[in-house]
Order: C-alpha cells, then structure tokens, then sequence
C-alpha cells in the first residue's frame, strides 16, 4: 500500500469513528449519515487512491473541477455530487454527472435546472441550500421563502427536491454551530407535514471537517468532509 493511500486510510477511520461517536451520543445510528468526502483542491491522483479503499461518495465545488475529475476518473465507481455554486452555463454540462445538487440556493436557479432536465429527459435530484448562518458571503434562500418553494414544487417537475442544505457561521464555535443546524432541522421538521408527495425532505445536508459532530447531533444525513480527510497529504 503506498504511504498516501496508507495516510487516507488513517484520516478515513478515524473520520469514520468520530461519526459513528456523534451518532451514539445523539442516540442515532450511524449508518443514516453518508460522508461526503469533499474534493476541492484535490487532484485526481489522490481521488482514485480514496476510492481504491472503497470510499465512493464525493462531492465537487467547482462545475470546472467536477467535469475533469469525473472524466479521469471514468473507470472507478464513484457517485458524484455538486456542492458548490452552479452558475446556470454550467447546468447542461453539469447534470449527466451528479447524482446530487446540494447547492440550489434560488428560484432562478431551481427553474433552470428543471428547464436542462426536462431537455435532456433527467429529473434532477437537489437539496435546497439556505442561509442559516451570520455570515453575509454564504449562498441559500432565505428560511422565509422555503415555504413558498415547497408548495411550488409541482411547477418545476424536472427537479426532485429531496431535503435541505446548511453552513454553519464562521464565527462562534460549537455552540453556534450546533444553533445553526439546529434552525435547519427545526425548519425541515415544519416543513415535512406541508410537503407535497414528490418532496421527501428525507436529507440534511450540515456539517463539514470543524463542526460535524454538531451536525449529527441535529440530524444530518450527509456531512461534507474533506481537510480531515486529507490531512497530511500533498493534495
């Protein structure tokens, strides 16, 4: 085994362990919550060495990125998923490859990714991103307007919304981290009883290599993890 795929082995269990500790401390089981493992500013190389270990659950932030690794990274058994922006240029090219948008963060986007799909015959599977931190630089609806999307969900049939997505803010530590996600979790629990069929709200999409266990401990599905992953390996 080469030393890089010797260190990813290393950061992957212990990732994989302080999971499976934040779920046996909320009292959930750890096998609801999917890593993410996040791949911005990692090359390739080092990609196919995660997956040579058996992980096959990574998200891309950048479309560009996103294109080229899944290009040379054809022939390895990989489930692709978009969680940074997307501009709408970049949806026809990006959609074919992602099982998973986490990063819808307006109506306008919302619509254009339902046009793309209903052209190329795809239904689009996406988390709605919303701004539940202090931080004025995020992305994501504002809480108020989720409401309103969800009941208006029937006007785009070429997306399928399937829950919603969160950072943290930047500033406050645990505790404000654990709030945030808390609001998010607090809003897709009012937000189940008003949801149409087609709207499973199922995923939670919150917590990144700083505040993942906070994440757990308020219900996420999914948390997007990379620098613990990569530590200590040229990327």
């Amino acid at each position: 085994m080469s030393s890089v795929r010797e260190k990813l082995a290393s950061n992957l269990a212990a990732v994989s362990e302080k999971i499976e500790q934040a779920a046996r401390s909320a009292g959930r089981n750890a096998s609801e919550i999917k890593l993410v493992v996040t791949t911005k500013y990692v090359e390739s190389s080092v990609c196919r060495e995660l997956a040579e270990l058996g992980h096959r659950l990574f998200g891309e932030s950048r479309p560009q990125d996103l294109w080229r690794k899944t290009s040379e990274l054809a022939n390895r058994d990989i489930e692709w998923h978009l969680i940074g922006h997307l501009q709408r240029n970049k949806i026809r090219r990006t959609l074919p490859l992602v099982r998973l948008i986490h990063s819808v963060d307006s109506e306008r986007l919302l619509l254009a990714i339902h046009e793309e799909a209903t052209a190329i015959g795809q239904t689009a599977n996406v988390l709605l991103e919303v701004h539940i931190s202090s931080d004025e630089a995020k992305h994501g609806f504002d809480p108020k307007e989720i409401d309103a999307i969800i009941a208006r969900a029937a006007e785009w049939p070429g997306v399928r919304i399937h829950g919603l997505m969160g950072m943290a803010s930047l500033e406050g530590g645990p505790d404000r981290a654990r709030r945030d996600f808390a609001a998010l979790r607090a809003l897709r629990d009012r937000l189940l009883p008003l949801a149409p069929p087609h709207v499973s709200l199922d995923e939670l999409s919150m917590g990144m290599s700083s505040d993942f266990p906070e994440a757990i401990a308020e219900g996420a599905t999914l948390v997007r993890v990379g620098s613990a992953i990569f530590a200590g390996i040229e990327t």
